[in-house]
C-alpha cells in the first residue's frame, strides 16, 4: 500500500474551498491506502496566535477530520508538534534548502508584501511542509492546487539529499485536483477563498448553518450578463459558483448549463443554497456529536503514538545519513 500523508492549518473555520480542494480526497484515499493526517498547528504561528484559542482551533479540525469521514481505524490522526521528529527534519532540511528557492515561493510574497521584513518562520516553513511529508516516506501528498509550488520543493530537496548522501527519502508525488475545479472567494472570484479574509461573506465554513450559507451565496459577485454560463476568463463569478454545485452534486458543469438554461441568477442561487446546505448538514451534526467527545482526544493520543513509531525510524536513518549523533 501507499502511504499518504497532507494536514490542515487550525487557523479559523475550515471553509468549502479546502473540503473540495483538499480534505474530500482524505476519505477517498483511505480505502486503499496507508493515511496519515496531521493537523499542522507549528505552521500556524509563523502568524501571531492566542495559545487558548490555538488549542481549541487544533481540537476543532481533529473533530473535522472525523466528521467528514475520516476514520481512526483506517487512518492515523495526530497533531505535529506532538511528534518531535517534524521540527528536527525540518532542520536537517533547511541546511540543505537555498535562500533563492525559498525566496521565490509565491505565498510568501503574498504573505511578507508590503513588509520592511517578516517572521523567519514564514519564509521558512515550506521547509517544514516538507519535512512533514518526508518524515513519513510518503508516496502521495493530496492538497490544493495552490501547494503545487511547495510539493515540488520538497521533492527538490528530497532529491537533493538523496543524491548527495544516498538514498535517504522517498520522493512523493502531489494528488491534486482537476483544472478548473479551484473554489474562489464569493465576493472576488478572481482569488481564492481564504480563512484569513476580512469579508465573512467571501467563504462558506464547513460548520455554517444554512442561513449563513444563504447569505454568502445570495450576495456572492456575478455579472450583469445573467446567463448560467461556464466562462472562468469572462464570467469568473458565476463559474466559481458552479464549481461548487458541481462539486456538491452528481451534475457536471454541462448538465448544470442545460439545466439552467433560460433561467436568471436568483433561480440558480437559490437551488445552490439546498444543494449545498444539504451537503454540508451531517458534517455538521457529526462534528457536534464529536468535538467534546473523550473519543476524540484518544484518536489523538494513539495517532501520535503511531506517527512516533514511524518519524523516529526515520530519523534514525537522517542522523546516519548526515553523520549526526550515535544512535540509539
Amino acid at each position: 500500500m501507499k502511504r499518504v500523508f497532507s494536514g490542515v492549518q487550525p487557523t479559523g473555520n475550515i471553509h468549502i474551498g479546502n473540503y473540495l480542494g483538499a480534505l474530500r480526497q482524505f476519505v477517498e484515499l483511505q480505502n486503499d491506502n496507508e493515511c496519515i493526517y496531521c493537523i499542522v498547528d507549528m505552521h500556524s504561528i509563523t502568524v501571531p496566535q492566542q495559545p487558548q484559542e490555538l488549542r481549541q482551533h487544533i481540537l476543532d479540525v481533529a473533530a473535522l477530520y472525523l466528521a467528514i469521514g475520516v476514520d481512526p481505524k483506517k487512518a492515523t490522526v495526530f497533531v505535529q508538534s506532538d511528534v518531535p521528529g517534524h521540527a528536527e527534519l525540518s532542520w536537517v532540511l533547511t541546511c540543505s534548502a537555498y535562500t533563492g528557492e525559498l525566496s521565490r515561493m509565491t505565498q510568501f510574497k503574498d504573505k511578507s508584501k508590503g513588509r520592511e521584513s517578516a517572521p523567519a518562520g514564514l519564509f521558512t516553513y515550506p521547509v517544514l511542509m516538507a519535512a512533514d511529508i518526508l518524515l513519513y516516506d510518503t508516496h502521495v501528498v493530496p492538497v490544493g492546487n495552490d501547494q503545487k509550488q511547495h510539493i515540488e520543493l520538497c521533492r527538490d530537496l528530497a532529491i537533493r539529499i538523496n543524491n548527495k548522501y544516498g538514498e535517504t527519502f522517498v520522493v512523493p508525488e502531489g494528488r491534486f485536483l482537476k483544472e478548473g475545479a479551484r473554489i474562489m472567494a464569493l465576493d472576488e472570484p478572481t482569488r481564492k477563498m481564504s480563512k484569513s479574509a476580512e469579508n465573512p461573506l467571501s467563504r462558506i465554513s464547513l460548520l455554517d448553518d444554512e442561513s449563513k450559507i444563504k447569505k454568502a451565496i445570495m450576495k456572492s459577485t456575478t455579472d450583469s450578463e445573467g446567463e448560467v454560463r461556464f466562462d472562468i476568463e469572462n464570467k469568473p463569478g458565476i463559474s466559481n459558483l458552479m464549481n461548487i454545485y458541481s462539486s456538491f452534486s452528481s451534475l457536471s458543469i454541462e448538465d448544470i448549463q442545460k439545466k439552467y438554461q433560460g433561467c436568471g441568477y436568483g433561480d440558480f442561487k437559490k437551488d445552490l443554497v439546498q444543494v449545498t446546505a444539504e451537503a454540508l448538514r451531517p458534517i455538521r451534526e457529526q462534528y457536534e456529536e464529536i468535538r467534546h467527545s473523550q473519543e476524540l482526544i484518544d484518536v489523538l493520543k494513539e495517532g501520535a503514538e503511531k506517527a512516533n513509531d514511524i518519524s523516529e525510524k526515520t530519523m534514525l536513518r537522517v542522523k546516519e545519513r548526515f553523520g549526526l549523533g550515535f544512535g540509539k
